[in-house]
């Protein structure tokens, strides 16, 4: 008689999650599975705090996939972020705008994503200036985006890189308040670099 399915399962083990080197490396956590390959395509959250141990950045959510797995270590890419919630609502204020535009951007290694660039203004601002903001915000990071990886562009976006160059173009038409890109995320994974754990360098 051929053996009960549950019979042939294999054991599970222990598959440790680690950021990516950009992203310093950190053990984020572990997961379980009987077979490697059902632990790539993973999402695993974390907060920007957790990897800078910097607690003003606590509202910043990170979100890492596993695209390979080595012996036990799982290496992943970054495939978006976001503002928390509480936060995100914190900054509206009544008498003033949030100004977003949600558009997609491709980086030099092929990767593609969607970002919501978003500034939140000092006061109310006109529907021309409105417009005018959406147009720098798509100009400023399309162009930064074209000229940089996605490894360095998801670090300019996280760490307030991209935030500040789209500040220093807007502050032009209206006085922002707060800019920032708000959430991010992968929908196209592009030319994957060598991966490389940085905790066994």
């Amino acid at each position: 008689m051929s053996k009960k399915a549950s019979e042939l399962k294999r054991p599970k083990k222990q598959f440790d999650i680690y950021s990516p080197p950009y992203f310093g490396g950190k053990w984020l956590g572990s997961t379980m599975a009987d077979d490697p390959a059902k632990v790539v395509g993973r999402v695993l959250k974390t907060s920007l705090y957790a990897i800078t141990e910097d607690f003003t950045k606590q509202y910043i959510l990170l979100d890492f996939k596993v695209v390979d797995v080595k012996d036990s270590v799982c290496n992943t890419i970054f495939y978006g972020h976001q503002y928390g919630r509480e936060y995100l609502r914190s900054l509206v204020k009544r008498g003033t705008n949030k100004i977003e535009y949600i558009f997609d951007v491709t980086t030099l290694d092929g990767f593609v994503l969607r970002v919501y660039p978003t500034v939140f203004t000092s006061s109310h601002t006109s529907s021309s200036k409105r417009k005018a903001v959406r147009s720098l915000m798509m100009k400023v990071v399309g162009e930064t985006a074209s000229k940089l990886t996605h490894d360095q562009l998801a670090q300019e976006m996280v760490l307030g890189k991209t935030a500040s160059d789209i500040y220093n173009e807007v502050k032009k038409i209206v006085l922002p308040r707060h800019v920032g890109v708000v959430k991010s995320k992968v929908i196209k994974i592009g030319t994957l670099q060598h991966l490389t754990t940085a905790q066994t360098a």
